[in-house]
């Protein structure tokens, strides 16, 4: 692997994550993201050129309106961010979390997010009692 293309590659993830707080989930979106870089440059020989063409890109976006990916992953972990996981969570507090942001969901589509979050291990479930009811329960703490 070519000295340069690394370099490409290192600086195109610390883009992609310099806008995240620092901490934990800083640092394993960066190795993921610097890791899939990598990768792709041993299966694909022409993915140079494409990956100054991502770091203009993120570049360009950062430079731009400064806000956020607007999909619903993004947004839980914006959550997960502030420290709003530091306690458990239902996915109806979730739901409602989000609503005081703006962010309107039905119920049943918060599930799989979470739930992929959980699989990233950037969650961890519970599932407690609630009235008689057996329910999931979301922390990172």
């Amino acid at each position: 692997m070519k000295h340069e293309f690394i370099l490409a590659a290192r600086k195109a993830a610390e883009l992609a994550v310099e806008d995240m707080a620092s901490g934990p989930l800083k640092t394993v979106a960066f190795q993921t993201i610097l890791a899939q870089l990598l990768q792709r440059e041993t299966t694909s020989p022409n993915v140079e050129p494409a990956l100054s063409q991502v770091g203009n890109t993120l570049a360009r976006k950062k430079k731009g309106s400064g806000l956020r990916a607007n999909g619903t992953t993004s947004r839980l972990i914006a959550l997960i961010e502030e420290g709003i996981f530091g306690q458990q969570r239902s996915l109806t507090e979730i739901r409602q979390l989000l609503s005081e942001r703006g962010w309107h969901y039905q119920l049943e589509d918060l599930g799989t997010p979470v739930t992929r979050l959980v699989r990233r291990k950037l969650l961890r479930r519970t599932q407690v009692s609630d009235s008689g009811k057996k329910i999931w329960k979301y922390t990172n703490a």
